[in-house]
């Protein structure tokens, strides 16, 4: 392979590594017989340093970004990487006679482990996450809707610097043992249980933070199901030391949630990849063997939904160094109750 050219003099940290990604992603294009890569703007486009709002097409030869993506596309190409976030009538407008492949797994081994100034982007960005749920407790949650407190959430993480509120969940009483339900109008009342999460971007990196809360008294046995979910997370930060694949973080959380008596209330998974993307490599589940690497970055979040009474996910970014897991944000260790 050819070597890259040297960066040129004003170059950043990231337009550095995108120098060097380059050379990375056309070794694993030539190994799977991608011709070409067509991305569209993506953690995967960022990856590569890619800024405007149109397509980036990746060769052996060249990388542009174009409005067109059709021109820059060698003659003869047989097959074609896309992203995963390109919409169908993008994929038809292609118009080219090759096959074409899912980008993801050129980039996800690449994406896996972050460098340290990736590391230090995310850290920021879950601090933000973090203080942005801080000050929503200081809020008045007595008889406000749980859309209305989203609202408040997402205003207070764009004050907060962030690019783009990629959700911001509240959920209260029964809602709360529903996964990934929408807020609602449903009024939040004292002896609800309370989970609000924030997921964001700032500086061109995500986190997400999830807490618990009881609103005036928390219901019966809620108390309990908090403790488990922190001896859960606990139980997975143990876990969580390299060269341990992602299965066996898994594994431990479940373990600690079973031992309590709740397993069959347990999530499925107990965190993901969070990085350029909210969602990325490794998954945090038992079919996951991915070996954790320093740099590598997390969401742990153990959860237990009971239906019809209450669910409870505590979500905590977390990072792998060489001595072991490193957590960026830190939930309480007892039960949060918000008086007002």
């Amino acid at each position: 392979m050819t070597p890259p050219s040297p960066p040129p003099p004003w170059a950043s940290a990231p337009e550095v590594a995108a120098l060097d990604r380059l050379g990375a992603v056309r070794e694993r294009m030539a190994a799977a017989g991608i011709d070409a890569l067509v991305l569209r703007p993506s953690p995967d486009f960022r990856f590569l340093g890619g800024r405007g709002d149109g397509f980036l097409v990746v060769t052996a030869d060249a990388a542009v970004e174009t409005a067109d993506p059709r021109p820059c596309l060698p003659p003869g190409v047989r097959r074609v990487g896309v992203d995963p976030e390109m919409r169908v009538r993008e994929l038809f407008g292609l118009a080219v006679q090759a096959e074409l492949v899912p980008a993801a797994p050129v980039f996800a081994p690449l994406r896996l482990r972050k460098e340290p100034y990736e590391v230090a982007l995310v850290e920021r960005a879950a601090l933000a996450a973090e203080s942005v749920l801080g000050q929503a407790r200081e809020l008045s949650w007595f008889g406000a809707t749980e859309r209305a407190m989203a609202i408040r959430l997402r205003v207070l993480a764009l004050e907060s610097g962030c690019e783009e509120v990629l959700s911001a969940r509240v959920a209260a009483g029964p809602g709360t043992a529903e996964p990934g339900s929408a807020p609602s109008g449903r009024v939040i009342n004292p002896g609800d249980a309370l989970v609000v999460s924030l997921s964001g971007r700032w500086d061109g990196y995500c986190a997400e933070v999830a807490r618990v809360y009881a609103v005036a008294e928390p219901p019966e046995d809620f108390d309990a199901v908090y403790s488990v979910l922190v001896a859960a997370h606990h139980a997975g930060m143990a876990a969580a030391r390299p060269p341990a694949t992602a299965a066996a973080v898994a594994a431990a959380v479940a373990q600690a949630i079973d031992d309590s008596g709740y397993g069959r209330y347990a999530a499925p998974a107990a965190g993901r990849g969070v990085g350029l993307g909210a969602d990325e490599a490794p998954r945090l589940r038992a079919d996951d063997d991915t070996p954790l690497e320093p740099g590598t970055v997390f969401c742990l979040e153990p959860a237990i939904y009971v239906p019809d009474l209450f669910g409870a996910r505590l979500g905590d970014m977390v990072t792998c160094t060489d001595a072991g897991p490193h957590p960026l944000t830190a939930a309480p260790s007892v039960l949060p109750v918000l008086e007002g």
